[in-house]
Parts: structure tokens; C-alpha cells; sequence
């Protein structure tokens, strides 16, 4: 004899399906009602002025102070010898682009355009970086073309490894994800705080508050690029004996170059975004004359300036962004 389910039982089960049953937006339309209901509720019995009651914002913030004071009286000498570093790598690489004489450079890029671009990029540039000459702000380009270079070639430094080690450990990209979250969204302006505390002023800490902002694209793609290698091709290296070092090295970067190609391009135009910016530290270069036109009323002055770092910025770009199509298609057989 088949035994009946309790009256109980059976409203219940009945109730959960009919919850089950209702469309979504009905669902939300009424957790909406609720949730206003309680709002008013809160605010009609306390008011709108509901304070925390405790404010933390003091105490954590000497705690921040004491710590930066400390590391800049204890560990002065690292911060130094890193400055005095990145300032010798720096002051080579301007005088290196300012001894080259302007047509040389002119024709240099010219050419690197053709090559990579094609006949536009090329007229480009020739007749871009003539007018920037002509402009009288061939110096103060090549000023920030060398704090550019300075400051992507140490992100590449600090992406390309830590992007390999992300990429093989996914514990290490869970927590390094965040962190890489708040350094995109963060502004830009925030970075100069400990730039200045720990280098001072000058050209040393805008090219690590650059570095700090620019970095996390190259790291990003770095890591995706190692990711995306197809797993047949792991396997078949892996299968003709090759060792986690020769994989990596012979396999891994070399498929994975036009990804990192195209974060090199990110940092490299994040750089740029710095550069007016970093001129309020004391960084010179195309965004110390914006500045100094913004300061003295000169908006003329101040937009030659800015398309000077247009100009730059473009021709970077399509160079870099020709560099790494051209080694997709040789990596996929011209398609």
C-alpha cells in the first residue's frame, strides 16, 4: 500500500517550486522592493547621517609614515645605488640620441617604417619628426625619448620574468592579480608619492613612478602569451626530450613573442602617458616644456608640446605594433 507524504511536506515542496518557477525579474524586481523597504526603514528610525563611529584613517596612515621614514634612514645606500644606476643608464642613452645627428636619426626611422609599416608609416615619419625639428623641439624629444626607453627597458626587466613565473604557478597569478588590478586603476599621480620619498627629485624617480605605472601590461601578456602556446605543441617538444629550460626558451617565448610584443607596445604607451606628469617631479623632456607653458599661460607652446608626444607615441605604436604582426604571420606561415 503506497504510503502518502505528509500534508506539510507536500506545501513545502509545492511553495519551493512555484519560488523556482517565477521569472528572474520578477525575482529581482522584489529583492529591489525589499531591500528599499529596509533602507527607508533604517533611514526613518536613525536618520540619513549614520556615521562608522570609528575612523582608522590616522592611525594606519602614521603606521605607513613610520615605515617608509624607517626604510628611507635604514636602507638609504640601496636607494642610492640604484638611482646612481638607473641615472648613468639614463644620461648614456640621451647623449647617445643626441649625439646622432637629426637627419641620420630622421632617415633611420624612415627607413625602420618602411620596413616594418610600409610606405606611409614611412612618410609619415619623416615628415612628422622634421616638423617636430622644425618646432625647435628636437631636444626635448630625444630627452623623452631616452627616459622612455630607460623606463621600458626596466619594465621588460621586471615583466618578462615575472609574467614566465605567473604563467607556470596559478597560485602566484590569484594573488598577483589584484595587486596588478590596483596599479592599472590607481592614478597616476599617486606614484610619484614614493618615487619622490625613496629617490628624491629629478629624472631617477619619474622613471620609477613610470615603471610602476606601465609595468603590469607587459606582465599581463607576458603570462597570456606563455599560456596560449598550443598544448600539442608542448606535448610534441616534450616528447622529443626536451628539458623544462629548452621548452621554455626554445618553444614557450618564441610562440608566445607577439603577445609580449603587443604588452611591450601597452607599457611603452602607458610610458608616454607618464611623461607630463612625470615632468612635475622634475623630469624633463617634451612634458617639462608642456608644464612650464601650462604654468606660464602659454597654451601655444603647451600644445606643440603635446603633439610632439603624439607624434611619438604614434610612431612607437605602429612600430611596434608592425613588429610583433610580423612575427605572427612568420610564426603562422604568412596568414
Amino acid at each position: 500500500m503506497a504510503t502518502q507524504a505528509p500534508t506539510g511536506e507536500t506545501e513545502t515542496a509545492s511553495i519551493g517550486e512555484r519560488f523556482k518557477a517565477l521569472p528572474d525579474r520578477v525575482v529581482y524586481l522584489g529583492g529591489l522592493a525589499v531591500f528599499l523597504l529596509v533602507s527607508l526603514v533604517i533611514v526613518w528610525i536613525w536618520g540619513s547621517d549614520i556615521g562608522f563611529g570609528v575612523d582608522f584613517q590616522r592611525s594606519l596612515a602614521d603606521g605607513v609614515d613610520e615605515a617608509i621614514f624607517w626604510t628611507t634612514r635604514n636602507l638609504d645606500f640601496i636607494f642610492d645605488n640604484i638611482s646612481t644606476g638607473v641615472l648613468w643608464f639614463l644620461l648614456r642613452v640621451e647623449s647617445a640620441f643626441k649625439w646622432v645627428p637629426w637627419p641620420v636619426m630622421i632617415v633611420g626611422v624612415t627607413l625602420l617604417g618602411l620596413r616594418l609599416a610600409g610606405q606611409r608609416m614611412a612618410i609619415f615619419s619623416a615628415v612628422t619628426l622634421l616638423g617636430v625639428g622644425l618646432i625647435g623641439l628636437w631636444g626635448s624629444a630625444m630627452e623623452t625619448l631616452a627616459l622612455i626607453v630607460v623606463a621600458v627597458t626596466i619594465s621588460i626587466g621586471i615583466a618578462v620574468p615575472v609574467g614566465i613565473v605567473i604563467a607556470r604557478n596559478d597560485t602566484l597569478d590569484a594573488l598577483l592579480r589584484p595587486i596588478l588590478d590596483a596599479m592599472q586603476t590607481m592614478p597616476s599621480f599617486v606614484y610619484l608619492v614614493p618615487a619622490v620619498m625613496f629617490f628624491g627629485i629629478g629624472n631617477v624617480p619619474a622613471v620609477f613612478a613610470t615603471v610602476i605605472y606601465a609595468v603590469p601590461p607587459a606582465i599581463r601578456l607576458t603570462s597570456l602569451g606563455i599560456r596560449q602556446v598550443s598544448p600539442n605543441i608542448v606535448e610534441a617538444a616534450r616528447s622529443f626530450g626536451t628539458t623544462p629550460r629548452q621548452l621554455l626558451w626554445k618553444v614557450q617565448i618564441p610562440m608566445a613573442v607577439p603577445t609580449i610584443m603587443a604588452g611591450i607596445n601597452q607599457t611603452t604607451m602607458m610610458a608616454l602617458a607618464m611623461v607630463v606628469i612625470a615632468s612635475l617631479v622634475g623630469a624633463g623632456g617634451l612634458g617639462e616644456d608642456v608644464n612650464r607653458a601650462l604654468g606660464r599661460l602659454e597654451p601655444g607652446k603647451a600644445l606643440f608640446g603635446g603633439i610632439g608626444i603624439v607624434v611619438l607615441a604614434i610612431i612607437i605604436d605602429r612600430l611596434t605594433q608592425s613588429a610583433a604582426k610580423e612575427r605572427q604571420q612568420a610564426l603562422t606561415g604568412g596568414h
